[in-house]
């Protein structure tokens, strides 16, 4: 097994990046189809986000679940990650690798909340397993079936009793995937805002912090406020993530962004500026891949996957612009081509002729 060269870790804030999957190109991974991975590749780029200082969030939505990675293919991802993360690390997996456990090998629509428990159950087995950190996805199986707020926190509730660490609890807006609207019990944000506080209050050992994904960042901050000491907020807010991380006077975000597996590089050595205390070189190399970052996530939300594939190819991390579930159709040739340039204005391309070459192979 290859052992990655780990870069020096960030020590102001704790980061995971959101890692993507790349497909094999030679296997049918159109809609519907089993998901078929080119191991190599995929492991060789969380390689490279390890050895530039991030932690990895992995079998996330970005990689995505619910969105062409199946359950078999996810058990094998974390599998082979936590296995690589060893090799780095075998002390710390956990700072190096968390992963989604969540509910997607059940069918769509509402069931008993015990057979929602025990799907949580035995992806939560699979990722401790791997010796990762758990992240609790949010489940479309429970919002489905759960009919208040207190459905949430029994079955939470048992999850985090049986955890064997502390987990991250994961709040993903309906941006990201309609079928969780209403999450926690209500549409209204101040409402389920305040079942995560009891929730979290309850079990403030088992909870290592929360992700919170609603591209709003005034939810975040009054969230974050509001959280018990040493349970920590992580941004998961891809439009507002510089001003978050950098924090004001009361406290700052840590982050699990998905732009992260993106703007990479220049993330990195802005966040070391960070730890050194120069915001002037932090907001130089943060600001310029704003722009980029809300192109990517524009909506529909739910397809900036196709985005970051995109990039990682411009970028030569892997040698085809196809994913899993066909989802390269899911962002048109418009769009790639003020994604491409966006990409420039902010930095973000190692290999200038690479790029370009590549580029047009796709959009002509």
């Amino acid at each position: 097994m290859r052992t990655a060269n780990p870069g020096s870790r960030f020590t102001a804030r704790v980061v995971y990046a959101a890692a993507h999957v790349v497909a094999d190109p030679d296997a049918d991974n159109g809609p519907g189809r089993p998901a078929i991975l080119d191991w190599d590749a995929t492991l060789r780029f969380r390689e490279h986000l390890w050895s530039l200082g991030f932690g990895i969030a992995d079998a996330m939505d970005t990689a995505q679940r619910g969105m062409g990675l199946d359950w078999p293919a996810t058990q094998e991802l974390i599998r082979r990650s936590g296995a690589a993360a060893r090799a780095v690390d075998a002390a710390d997996v956990p700072s190096l690798l968390a992963c989604g456990a969540g509910t997607d090998q059940l069918a769509a629509g509402a069931r008993p909340l015990a057979a929602v428990r025990a799907a949580y159950e035995e992806q939560l087995g699979v990722v401790e397993a791997a010796g990762a950190r758990v992240i609790l996805m949010a489940s479309r199986a429970l919002a489905a079936s759960a009919r208040s707020a207190e459905d949430y926190l029994e079955v939470y509730g048992s999850l985090l009793a049986q955890s064997s660490n502390p987990v991250i609890l994961h709040w993903l807006g309906d941006m990201f995937d309609p079928a969780l609207a209403g999450y926690w019990g209500s549409r209204d944000i101040p409402t389920a805002t305040a079942t995560v506080l009891e929730l979290i209050n309850a079990h403030p050992d088992k909870v290592d912090g929360i992700k919170v994904s609603l591209l709003k960042a005034e939810y975040e901050i009054d969230l974050r406020r509001r959280l018990p000491e040493g349970v920590r907020l992580y941004t998961g807010d891809d439009f507002n993530y510089p001003e978050l991380i950098k924090g004001d006077e009361l406290g700052h975000s840590d982050a699990l962004l998905g732009i992260f597996d993106g703007i990479a590089r220049p993330a990195s050595q802005a966040l070391h500026a960070l730890d050194e205390g120069d915001l002037e070189t932090y907001d130089r190399l943060m600001t310029p891949t704003i722009a980029l970052s809300r192109h990517i996530f524009e909506t529909p939300t739910f397809h900036y996957k196709a985005g970051l594939v995109f990039l990682a190819y411009l970028n030569g991390h892997q040698d085809h612009f196809r994913m899993v579930g066909g989802l390269e159709t899911a962002r048109d040739a418009a769009h790639l081509t003020e994604l491409y340039r966006l990409a420039r204005v902010a930095g973000v391309v190692d290999d200038a002729d690479l790029a370009e070459a590549r580029f047009q192979a796709v959009v002509a």
